[in-house]
């Protein structure tokens, strides 16, 4: 067993080094956890890049950790429900679990945080807060979801993105047996919002893309999609026109608005759903300010939910939805790498490598 642990720090936007940090004494309330994967979101895309957070220090990236418990305290093995040899995934957000956003379930609001995992600069002691490393640091208030160890390890960590695919389609979006749901935005979690609103009975199924997103595309469809629509190039559709026809002017009853940094999504959004029909929007826009067309939302009797993040029950139901191995997810996955490449996985993601299709990307420290 080394003393020291490997990890990815990003340093500036773009800049990613590879450094080494002491192996963190656990004591009876916290652990730690062997990385087996970290999946890679968009969000660590536009974090790279510069794009989200503003300037920050020096940290370790990774909030879509999964692993086996190596350490675990007496106390927090009872408060986890865990022992060491226990796979599990972790979620970003490291509430306090005492205050009243906490107690009352919004607990991703809690404003006693201080830390994240993925997200808290390596000044913070023990500096290991984020999965891209070999060994993460669990905290007392660290929230952890057990996932079946005998699952592939690429396939379990899918958990984030089919997390907020439930999330986003079932719990705010609140889908039901046999309506029509339109999915903008073609990356891994719109995928996995086919997937969950194929799982809840959805009747049909629209996904819209780019021209780039071929390949995304076709897969959604193998996973539960009815229709594709391509927004750009030369076989451009008008994603509002292409709903009315698809539903005989129904329209959808559900759109989940999901692209990063774009802004007519959010209108169409608005002019695809039928009167009185559900929009959640979980695409982050740079914190731009984004036109808006209120009329639109008054006069149709539109409901219009924000969606952050993903939360315990959206993990829960989406770790359930991998486990009972119903859809073909590992289709999903497409690349792994590293701990040496994970600015490269991060730029494969981010569709800046030529030649590489990326959908499900992850980074496996190794030892």
């Amino acid at each position: 067993m080394t003393d020291m642990v490997r990890a990815a720090v990003q340093v500036a936007p773009g800049q990613m080094e590879l450094r080494e940090f002491p192996r963190p004494r656990t004591g009876p309330d916290d652990g730690l956890l062997r990385v087996e994967a970290n999946g890679i979101c968009g969000s660590d895309v536009e974090t790279f890049r510069g794009h989200l957070g503003g300037p920050r220090p020096a940290f370790i990236p990774g909030h879509e950790p999964l692993g086996i418990v190596e350490e675990v305290g007496e106390r927090a093995a009872e408060r986890w429900g865990v022992q060491p040899g226990d796979r599990v995934a972790v979620e970003v957000i490291v509430p306090c679990r005492a205050c009243r956003d906490c107690l009352t379930g919004r607990y991703q609001f809690c404003p006693n945080r201080k830390y994240g995992h993925g997200v808290t600069g390596i000044a913070a002691p023990p500096a290991l807060w984020g999965g891209l490393a070999g060994h993460m640091y669990l905290s007392p208030t660290s929230v952890l979801h057990k996932v079946d160890n005998a699952l592939p390890v690429e396939v379990a960590a899918l958990y984030n993105a089919m997390g907020a695919g439930v999330r986003w389609a079932c719990h705010l979006g609140e889908v039901r047996i046999g309506e029509t749901v339109l999915v903008l935005g073609a990356g891994q979690r719109g995928i996995a919002a086919v997937v969950a609103a194929r799982a809840a009975g959805a009747g049909t199924i629209i996904i819209t893309g780019l021209a780039a997103d071929a390949h995304k595309l076709a897969l959604a469809r193998e996973l539960g999609a009815d229709h594709t629509i391509v927004v750009d190039g030369n076989a451009a559709e008008n994603t509002v026109e292409r709903v009315s026809e698809i539903t005989g002017g129904d329209m959808a009853d559900l759109a989940l608005e999901l692209t990063p940094m774009a802004a007519e999504p959010i209108t169409d959004a608005l002019l695809a759903v039928r009167r009185g029909g559900r929009v959640v929007l979980a695409g982050l826009k740079g914190n731009r300010e984004i036109p808006l067309r209120t009329d639109l939302v008054i006069n149709r009797a539109l409901t219009v939910r924000g969606a952050f993040g993903v939360d315990a029950r959206g993990m829960e139901d989406a770790i359930a939805l991998i486990e009972s191995r119903r859809f073909p997810l590992q289709k999903m996955h497409t690349h792994t790498f590293g701990l040496d490449d994970t600015a490269l996985a991060i730029r494969t993601l981010g569709g800046e490598v030529p030649g590489e299709r990326a959908i499900g990307v992850c980074v496996q420290p190794g030892p």
